[in-house]
């Protein structure tokens, strides 16, 4: 969605006049001017995220907090996902679902102590989330919607060795842990996750202190600031969802293949399953199987295949269609994700995408296309 197009002016993270300053090329994104690229390119932005240390600026994302003893069974009436055990110190992702079953948006929630939860919402969405959690969750808990707060994400192998540098207490993260730090002389909550497939770190940092951190992490020698462009493609080569894309809300977790994400204390012979919007579709997803499935599509030639592709098989039936492509720099190669008939997910598969009207030879992959390298210990 472009603000040109809705006639509202564009909103400004707390790192606009920054990007400015390093000659980031500024677009439209989820109503916010966003670096796509800096003068280095896109590939350059990627291939070193996939070597070093890359700084993105995130905070168009939506930061919440949820507060009091009831927080995490409230929350757990909007989404599959076991939040009354997340351990204290560590993030989980969930889904907020629909009636039918379908995906609302995806969202990362933190366990952050005393009785309080963390959330960070899709910037696209993060008006209907907000409003969803006030108006579903308002009587049991405390709904705080932190927008005096930015969100940096530090990502690729360098990030842990930097992180330790400016804030020793972090080495001892693992994958998924959530604590809170001091940097630049504030409070800061971080956890050791992110959207690259690399290692890394999402930050949480006080808007006013925004610019102070990211000027810090610049001036490391591994980190180069990285755009939406990079992060794009770097998303898709770990085989990463993009809402609105890979996610819909006509689609359910299970023809998504996130499977794994729906906890099996929510399923159906869980200890407390159900209980969420769509739960009883989803158990017959689960149950009986569905009729579509998101897979890995890898071209097999050098043209790369876009979202919107359909999808044929031999007899050139619609079996499908592409919600995500691009050129994968560290494959060398384009890439693809999309949803195709269940008895053709088969990895190997050959099918064919329609690219302007002409066949590309595509196969059935598995995800990530290349190797995930989250720490874990």
């Amino acid at each position: 969605m472009s603000d040109t197009q809705s006639g509202a002016p564009m909103l400004r993270t707390p790192l606009y006049d920054l990007h400015v300053e390093l000659g980031a090329k500024m677009v439209p994104f989820a109503g916010y001017a966003m670096p796509v690229q800096y003068p280095t390119g896109i590939i350059k932005e990627h291939t070193h995220t996939r070597s070093e240390a890359g700084l993105f600026d995130v905070s168009h994302m939506g930061q919440v907090r949820l507060v009091g003893p009831e927080a995490a069974a409230a929350l757990e009436t909007l989404v599959p996902v076991d939040i009354i055990d997340l351990p204290v110190g560590m993030q989980r992702y969930a889904l907020f679902t629909n009636e039918s079953g379908g995906v609302m948006d995806d969202l990362m929630v933190a366990n952050a102590g005393n009785g309080s939860l963390f959330v960070v919402v899709n910037a696209g969405c993060k008006a209907q989330d907000i409003a969803h959690m006030q108006q579903h969750l308002g009587s049991r808990c405390s709904v705080e919607v932190l927008d005096d707060r930015a969100l940096l994400a530090l990502q690729g192998p360098a990030a842990g060795a930097v992180m330790a540098r400016l804030a020793p207490a972090t080495a001892g993260m693992i994958f998924m842990n959530f604590t809170t730090v001091t940097l630049v002389g504030v409070e800061c909550y971080i956890s050791r996750s992110g959207y690259t497939g690399e290692d890394g770190f999402e930050i949480s940092v006080p808007a006013d202190k925004a610019e102070a951190l990211a000027r810090e992490l610049l001036a490391q020698p591994e980190v180069l600031p990285i755009g939406l462009g990079a992060r794009d493609s770097l998303r898709l080569e770990a085989g990463l969802c993009l809402y609105g894309h890979d996610l819909d809300v006509n689609t359910s977790p299970v023809e998504s293949s996130l499977l794994w994400a729906l906890s099996k204390p929510r399923r159906a012979d869980g200890e407390r399953p159900g209980g969420y919007p769509g739960a009883e579709v989803i158990f017959d997803h689960i149950a009986n199987g569905v009729s579509r499935k998101r897979v890995g599509l890898l071209p097999q030639a050098r043209v790369p295949v876009r979202e919107g592709a359909e999808i044929v098989d031999e007899t050139g039936r619609q079996v499908g269609v592409v919600t995500s492509g691009s050129f994968g720099p560290t494959l060398g190669a384009p890439v693809a994700m999309g949803y195709v008939d269940t008895a053709l997910a088969k990895p190997g598969t050959a099918l064919t995408a329609i690219v302007r009207g002409k066949p590309i030879p595509i196969e059935v992959a598995k995800t990530p296309f290349v190797p995930q390298h989250y720490y874990r210990g």
